[in-house]
């Protein structure tokens, strides 16, 4: 793959592999060889096909010697989103105060259980594969909300009405906690609630166009007064936030 180094700008040990919106045109070829993939016949291609992010992604970590990989996938599940998936061992799911959310939990927690199952078979019918196959772990490690935008501080009924009401649809859909009980708020919710991520408003398009993450914003990028104190908080706040999914993949001390 090709990587874009951006060690020199931010950190040490740092690498992007970007996306391409011309990966659209991808979808419908894993699309026809994931039934391929249970096929009689020659296995090399479906399978080849179907772990092509795995590979890339395997491939760009063992250049940098990277331990860790992160997946940005978009908000969909089609063939393309379940090939990123399947190279992944955790899923994070990120969450807004709406229907919209709501209702991918639903669909989200019962296409993962099939995914999980639907690769497996593959993997088992493919007894001796010719190159290594990811395990298509794919385990929820818990969410991160999405916090309104706040202004003088007032409170918004509406928010709160969908936000509390996502402990319960996490813990149903994505591990088929069906008992209960359920948390009343995230804030409540220990187990699975990762942050509430701050609506950083105007600082998003700001750190777009420095090319930079929100924290790592200055002055010369146009964080004064008030959006230089935003982005001091994200640092910690982005800070706690990778602390936590350190402590629940089990990856070592933070």
């Amino acid at each position: 793959p090709t990587l874009v180094d951006i060690t020199s700008t931010l950190i040490s040990r740092l690498c992007l592999i970007p996306g391409d919106l011309a990966l659209a045109g991808f979808e419908d070829t894993l699309s026809s060889e994931w039934p391929n993939a249970l096929g009689s016949s020659e296995l090399y291609r479906p399978f080849r096909i179907l772990t092509s992010f795995s590979t890339v992604m395997q491939s760009g970590a063992t250049q940098m010697d990277a331990s860790i990989i992160l997946a940005d996938v978009g908000p969909n599940l089609g063939a393309i989103n379940r090939s990123a998936l399947i190279a992944s061992d955790y899923i994070i799911v990120p969450l807004g105060a709406d229907l919209f959310s709501l209702q991918g939990l639903r669909n989200l927690g019962p296409t993962l259980n099939r995914w999980r199952q639907d690769w497996q078979r593959r993997r088992d019918h493919w007894a001796q594969p010719d190159f290594p196959l990811p395990n298509g772990d794919m385990q929820p490690v818990g969410y991160v909300v999405q916090q309104h935008s706040v202004r003088l501080n007032r409170p918004v009924i509406a928010y709160d009405k969908w936000v509390n009401r996502m402990p319960e649809e996490y813990a149903r859909n994505l591990r088929d906690d069906n008992e209960g009980p359920y948390p009343e708020t995230p804030a409540q919710d220990k187990k699975h609630a990762l942050a509430t991520v701050k609506h950083y408003r105007s600082l998003v398009p700001m750190a777009q166009e420095a090319r930079k993450p929100i924290f790592h914003l200055t002055t010369a990028d146009g964080a004064i007064g008030s959006h230089a104190a935003a982005a001091k908080d994200a640092h910690q706040d982005f800070r706690d936030l990778a602390k936590k999914i350190i402590q629940r993949i089990n990856l070592g001390d933070p």
